[in-house]
């Protein structure tokens, strides 16, 4: 038996790295898995990679109506969500003084605002006992030069996990939040040799996380093996945002 036996979940942002890895984790646990995307090839071979329950909705969460879409059909299919994953998200730099409006708008509209409808948009849909992850960073409680807007807008879904947790305790809903570290994920690899030795340096191991052990915490977190942990903000980064 899988851990997620007869489970419909949920998990945006899926194409590829550590929301990926976690999908397939999921669908591997049985659980019929809904991935989303905003290009249709990258969504494709995502769904490909997982190979079995698994549906691929090409979706961008920072556009509401595509959210709207994306509920509409789980509704359709599956009627109710077990497992809600809020992955999607965007990574961009720029120092204070150079931060434009629209740098923290794409931040903010995805990271953010997208988080928040998104699970708001799927409260109809959520079982009674369901459990809710919010992708966080673990650069939220760190002081990284030139990371002052997306740092906010992972930090800020800390908040959001505290108060829903509050709100939604009458149906037994958990929300929790999962702050990677550096993770060697492709994402990472465009950015370089010297960013992978950047971070490599700070990890005590001195080796990059992988996506699998991001997705280890997930299961963790989506499943029953979870069923007295609410509110937290797992940090799976090595150690690296507590020293």
């Amino acid at each position: 038996m899988g851990k997620l036996d007869g489970k419909t979940a949920v998990v945006t942002g899926a194409t590829s790295g550590l929301a990926l890895a976690s999908a397939k984790s999921f669908a591997d646990e049985g659980a019929h898995v809904f991935i989303t995307g905003r290009r249709k090839e990258t969504l494709d071979e995502a769904v490909a990679t997982i190979g079995h329950n698994v549906t691929g909705v090409q979706a961008d969460s920072a556009s509401l109506a595509d959210l709207d879409r994306l509920f509409e059909l789980v509704k359709r299919e599956k009627g109710a969500i077990d497992v809600l994953f809020a992955s999607a998200g965007h990574a961009e730099a720029a120092p204070l003084g150079a931060i434009t409006e629209e740098l923290f708008d794409r931040i903010f509209d995805l990271n953010t605002r997208g988080t928040l409808f998104t699970v708001q948009k799927a409260l109809p849909l959520l079982t009674r006992g369901a459990s809710v992850l919010l992708t966080g960073s673990m650069s939220s409680v760190k002081g990284w030069p030139g990371a002052s807007v997306y740092s906010a807008s992972k930090a800020a879904l800390r908040s959001f996990a505290r108060t829903w947790l509050v709100e939604l305790k009458d149906r037994d809903i958990r929300v929790n939040v999962l702050s990677p570290g550096a993770i060697d994920t492709p994402a990472m690899e465009a950015n370089g040799p010297e960013a992978k030795q950047f971070y490599e340096a700070m990890i005590p191991r001195g080796q990059m996380g992988r996506s699998s052990e991001i997705a280890t915490a997930a299961l963790f977190l989506a499943s029953g093996d979870s069923s007295f942990v609410n509110g937290i903000e797992l940090f799976v980064d090595g150690g690296v945002g507590q020293i």
